[in-house]
């Protein structure tokens, strides 16, 4: 009776030398916690939703949302879970910044980054990263991050509404101190993708199957050279 008490893990949906990653909610699957920077972009808590159409070689408007996204529950969840150890963690002004933050990070995100409010005569170029913990290290640069998102249109590769660049999150990871890096709200994979190509150990957790699909095969790729130091 007691060894069927203990909980176990499921079976990794993808594992390498460098990456495990679990199929499933970041909240019953918490391998993730034993890993020693945090590094993700959750939901932001916005009701964001896009006109991607994730149906393969079509870009037809057609709106999806993103799950757990209708307020900062999720997010707030994680960090809590994790505590008071190094964070980074993307989100937006639209919602409350987590009450950890110890410093605001810009990204500036150049052209691909949707319509925004038609009625403004600016488009939304930035989002929020936010800085948590200590222990970071390296060149004492910019807060404003400027890299290119990725394509605003599945057609033209991106592979997830909020994905992220590889060479911002390789930046970000490379001034995060020594250890496994974890993203428990993967999406296309980005986090652990950079921490592979970094030498990092790392481990993720994504609650849509469709992108544990997307994640894995962008890991079984090859590794490139970013050329990005501490």
């Amino acid at each position: 009776m007691a060894d069927a008490m203990i909980p176990t893990l499921p079976a990794p949906y993808y594992e390498d030398d460098a990456v495990t990653l679990y199929h499933g909610d970041c909240r019953e699957i918490t391998a993730w916690l034993d890993a020693d920077v945090l590094v993700t972009d959750p939901p932001y808590g916005i009701a964001f939703t896009t006109g991607m159409d994730h149906r393969k070689n079509t870009d037809r408007a057609r709106k999806r949302d993103v799950a757990g996204d209708l307020d900062t529950s999720a997010r707030d969840y994680v960090l809590a879970a994790w505590g008071g150890r190094p964070a980074i963690a993307f989100g937006s002004w639209k919602a409350k910044r987590p009450a950890a933050t110890r410093a605001l990070l810009t990204w500036h995100k150049g052209l691909n980054c949707g319509m925004g409010d038609l009625s403004m005569p600016w488009k939304p170029n930035t989002e929020e990263v936010y800085v948590i913990g200590s222990g970071f290290v390296g060149h004492r640069g910019s807060s404003v991050l400027d890299y290119q998102a990725p394509p605003s249109q599945v057609s033209w590769g991106r592979q997830h509404p909020t994905q992220k660049p590889l060479d911002l999150m390789a930046a970000l990871i490379a001034k995060c101190p020594p250890g496994i890096v974890t993203d428990p709200f993967a999406g296309s994979g980005s986090t652990l993708v950079a921490a592979k190509q970094l030498g990092r150990k790392a481990i993720g957790v994504e609650l849509e199957e469709r992108y544990c699909e997307v994640i894995a095969k962008r890991l079984a790729q090859g590794v490139l050279d970013f050329g990005v130091t501490a």
